[in-house]
């Protein structure tokens, strides 16, 4: 009978050159290792870019200037197109690719954008006010003026801007199959939004005064019109979690008034160390006990330098 000659000893096959395989994927792991350029490492350095906090800066006289640094939040409403949607306040987020954010330690452009439940500043979702004209910083934002939303993501050396363009039938939103907005590095009319007052009873009359900071704002494009929307109803999975979908769309009811989908809050930084922006401070007890259907409609308070009605 045939016996079995071969002990655990005996090697067999190419075990000399699977040895040195073994030891070249060793040198070539350790190697890249040392020089950062393993895939989790790159996917950590842009982690750590996109979530570094930031400072947002603090409004003086109430209003929006060119060259601050904000948050667009879309803030908590009922949704009731969905039973199930994102509760919350929600920031406008630059959400790189997942695939490329493994292979790269920077997000590439065009890159999407997308709707998160956090408060907090970061490289990701902080947003500076840039002129259309290319003015100098300092002048307010006003109702019905060009200008450009940039963001560089906790990148010193990159900047890019917030733009839109008309939906194709190779480009639009990934789940609503509408207008897709994006951040691009190219400067174009694509770039230039603008901003408006929520109450179309009042909208003409606040035509071309200040825009106030930590108030809701209608942000439309210029090229296409349509709002800036979020739809909290609609799931994005991104490598930051699950996260609702942004897109450019004017939402309207029954009235014709823009739905709070299309509501956003350029909300500035606190001149308090201990709360990071104006969100966290607690509300003015004016505020908090004032009327409820007051305190409803878009336009609502007092806001500073606003022409009476």
């Amino acid at each position: 009978m045939a016996q079995n000659l071969y002990g655990p000893r005996v090697r067999v096959g190419n075990w000399n050159e699977d040895a040195y395989l073994e030891e070249e994927l060793m040198k070539d792991f350790l190697e890249k290792r040392d020089k950062g350029q393993l895939l989790i490492q790159r996917n950590r350095r842009l982690k750590e870019c996109l979530l570094r906090p930031t400072q947002l800066s603090v409004s003086g006289d109430g209003y929006v200037h060119s060259g601050d640094k904000v948050m667009l939040m879309n803030l908590d409403h009922p949704e009731t197109q969905a039973d199930l949607f994102l509760r919350g306040d929600l920031s406008l987020c630059l959400t790189p690719d997942e695939i490329r954010a493994h292979l790269s330690d920077k997000f590439e452009v065009p890159c999407g954008l997308s709707a998160a439940p956090t408060k907090i500043p970061v490289g990701r979702n902080t947003f500076i006010i840039l002129s259309a004209d290319g003015e100098a910083t300092g002048p307010a934002l006003r109702y019905g003026q060009n200008f450009r939303l940039g963001m560089t993501g906790g990148f010193e050396d990159k900047m890019v801007y917030l733009s839109s363009d008309h939906r194709t039938l190779l480009r639009s939103s990934k789940r609503s199959w509408l207008q897709e907005v994006y951040l691009t590095d190219e400067v174009s009319y694509l770039n230039c939004w603008r901003a408006a007052f929520p109450d179309p009873q009042l909208r003409l009359e606040y035509e071309g005064g200040p825009v106030p900071a930590n108030a809701k704002v209608l942000i439309s494009h210029c090229h296409t019109g349509r709002g800036l929307a979020a739809h909290r109803h609609l799931f994005l999975r991104t490598c930051f979690g699950k996260e609702a979908e942004v897109a450019a769309h004017t939402h309207l009811d029954a009235h014709r008034v823009e739905k709070p989908q299309n509501h956003w809050v350029l909300v500035t930084g606190s001149p308090r160390k201990s709360s990071p922006s104006m969100l966290h401070l607690p509300r003015p007890p004016a505020e908090a006990t004032c009327a409820p259907g007051r305190a409803a409609e878009p336009g609502a308070g007092d806001t500073p330098g606003a022409p009476s009605p």
